[in-house]
């Protein structure tokens, strides 16, 4: 019998409000249908949206409010999927649903070329002579800049038709790693019998006993091993599609191409993987501060993931953990914090795990609806460092909402870790300042800098990864399997000198599947984590004065680019600065850890 409750025995208290989007399922459905009728509302502005300045503000009103509905939709009905994924009534409502976002879509695809086929002068007279029109001056003005990376409406349609098979090797690579691989059963310690998935590996990998880990690392890569060139071959596709839309559109390569949407320039992602390059010697200490807490002679791979304390972590309860996020956010100012407070009592939060529920965490909402952050509670240190990182994306969210127009709402994924980064800096500094038992303490920096660890220092390693797999393709050179393995096997060995190396470990990239599924995507992490870093430091030196820098960064969701958002917030990201900042702090808890080690 399954030890998870049912979702019908945990109080309400502890369950997201979803009612208040919706009362009734009947509620839904119509707001469904309405949605749906006035698509052809939208599609009839086809051809004639910029006629004049007041046809254009109209239909940008319009998608404006159906792509507010239509969210409203979606995750409603993707959320209550989520509570529980075998329910197949939430599971239709949720298809249904992602089905009307396409079909908005492909109503409003008309939109964006027609602007497009407008001249700069053109536009801003347009904008002057309009009242309201102003409100998308940004926007309309960011389509123009990839005017020139956007081909004819023919020709976009027709790579819109083919992106089923130009993203194939994405698809192929989920299906067979998702479906088809099984990965062997190993027996536990304590002689339970458990099968390795993707999604337990890193947990299988943090249990005492080096033995087992031993074998469930090389049973996982040695039946990866039996797959390697077909994985191998998905990945090359995948490269050389990238490779080839981006000369399409006219790019001189894929990252120019991934970082022009945000409008990122490319120095940025140098000064990344060269600041973090020039201070591997901090993930060596790093290291070596792991083997000696093991007692090995030898730190191997399957030893990484293992934490740098002697207990298993303490019991968190999530009322306790409650307590302790909302201290150490009062870092950002009373309304930050009491607007965490009244978000905890309002039932943002969807607390415990239940049966069949989604696993992991997240933070969704819409325009106009509160925040919902669906967690999976375990009474430990890391629930409770999930739950302020998902309460970071929930305020930031919130704030820019309240601030902007819908069109600027959203933010790019640039800038989205950071408030959620922000919030778990400042809950690792309060700890460490007001807990006193060392066994706590030593928990909650091993949790810190195995996030700082996994999330700069690996995801900088895998954006090296990719930006050299992708010039060996402009270059004209062959990616095969083996050329991937001495790239990465090669940067494994430098991030991670002190460790020993083997043969497996150089197939990891296999595994990654942001590798297959995004473009120059996986660097945004460790930027994100640097500004948060740098952000929150400055934060709790300061008298008060970068916080408010700081909540103004969030109220503006993207009414400007990514770096010009986080020049607002006090950080300059064409600079290696934040990046050095953020490792110099590493090293000073890696000072703690050694004291308490």
């Amino acid at each position: 019998m399954s030890s998870v409750p049912e979702r019908s025995e945990i109080d309400d208290e502890y369950k997201w409000d979803l009612e208040s989007i919706y009362a009734t399922d009947d509620e839904w459905e119509q707001s469904y249908e309405d949605a749906q009728q006035r698509l052809e509302e939208l599609a009839a502005y086809e051809g004639r949206a910029t006629e004049d300045g007041e046809t254009l503000l109209e239909v940008l009103e319009l998608r404006d409010e159906l792509l507010r509905q239509v969210e409203m939709v979606v995750n409603y009905a993707r959320m209550r999927k989520d509570e529980n994924t075998a329910d197949q009534q939430y599971q239709a409502l949720s298809s249904r649903a992602m089905a009307l976002g396409s079909q908005l879509d492909s109503a409003s695809s008309f939109l964006e070329p027609e602007i497009q086929d407008l001249d700069r002068d053109e536009l801003d007279a347009m904008i002057e002579a309009t009242d309201g029109l102003e409100t998308y001056d940004h926007y309309l003005h960011d389509v123009l800049r990839v005017a020139d990376h956007t081909r004819s409406s023919e020709v976009e349609n027709v790579l819109a038709e083919l992106g089923e098979v130009t993203r194939a090797s994405d698809d192929i690579y989920n299906m067979l790693m998702n479906s088809d691989v099984e990965f062997p059963t190993v027996e536990k310690p304590d002689g339970e019998s458990v099968e390795i998935t993707q999604s337990n590996l890193t947990t299988l990998l943090k249990n005492p006993d080096r033995e087992f880990r031993q074998t469930v690392y090389e049973s996982f890569f040695g039946t990866l091993g039996n797959f390697h060139n077909t994985i191998g071959t998905a990945f090359e596709k995948t490269v050389k599609s990238d490779v080839k839309l981006a000369r399409i559109h006219d790019y001189d390569t894929a990252r120019e191409a991934a970082l022009d949407g945000p409008n990122v320039p490319a120095e940025v992602y140098d000064n990344l993987v060269g600041t973090v390059r020039d201070n591997l010697d901090k993930l060596h200490r790093h290291a070596e501060l792991k083997r000696k807490s093991l007692g090995v002679e030898e730190l191997r791979m399957w030893d990484l993931y293992m934490p740098m304390t002697e207990t298993e972590t303490p019991d968190v309860e999530y009322e306790q953990a409650r307590e302790y996020v909302v201290e150490a956010l009062g870092a950002l100012g009373d309304d930050y914090q009491n607007r965490v407070q009244e978000g905890l009592d309002s039932r943002w939060v969807d607390v415990y795990e239940t049966e069949n529920k989604r696993s992991g965490a997240y933070s969704s909402g819409t325009y106009d609806t509160q925040p919902f952050i669906l967690m999976n509670w375990q009474d430990d240190i890391s629930s409770m460092f999930t739950l302020a990182h998902e309460l970071g994306h929930s305020l930031h969210s919130q704030l820019a909402d309240e601030t902007q127009p819908y069109v600027y709402s959203n933010y790019e994924i640039f800038v989205a870790e950071v408030a959620s980064t922000v919030n778990e800096a400042l809950l690792t500094r309060h700890l460490l300042d007001t807990v006193e038992d060392p066994e706590f303490r030593r928990h909650v920096l091993n949790e810190y800098l195995e996030r700082f660890r996994s999330t700069l220092y690996r995801q900088t390693l895998f954006a090296d990864f990719e930006h050299q797999t992708h010039e060996l393709v402009e270059e004209g050179e062959a990616l095969t399997p083996e050329a991937a393995d001495e790239i990465y096997g090669d940067l494994k060995s430098e991030f991670y000198e002190p460790a020993v190396m083997d043969d497996h470990i150089a197939r990891e990239w296999a595994r990654i599947p942001h590798f297959f599924n995004y473009t120059y995507y996986v660097y945004q992490y460790s930027t994100g984590i640097s500004a948060a870093v740098a952000l929150a430091d400055e934060i709790l030196e300061s008298d008060g004065e970068v916080a408010d820098d700081y909540l103004e960064f969030l109220r503006s969701g993207s009414r400007e680019y990514p770096l010009e958002l986080l020049e607002t917030a006090g950080v300059d990201m064409s600079s290696p600065d934040p990046i050095q900042r953020a490792l110099d702090v590493y090293d000073d808890h890696l000072d703690e850890m050694e004291e308490l080690v």
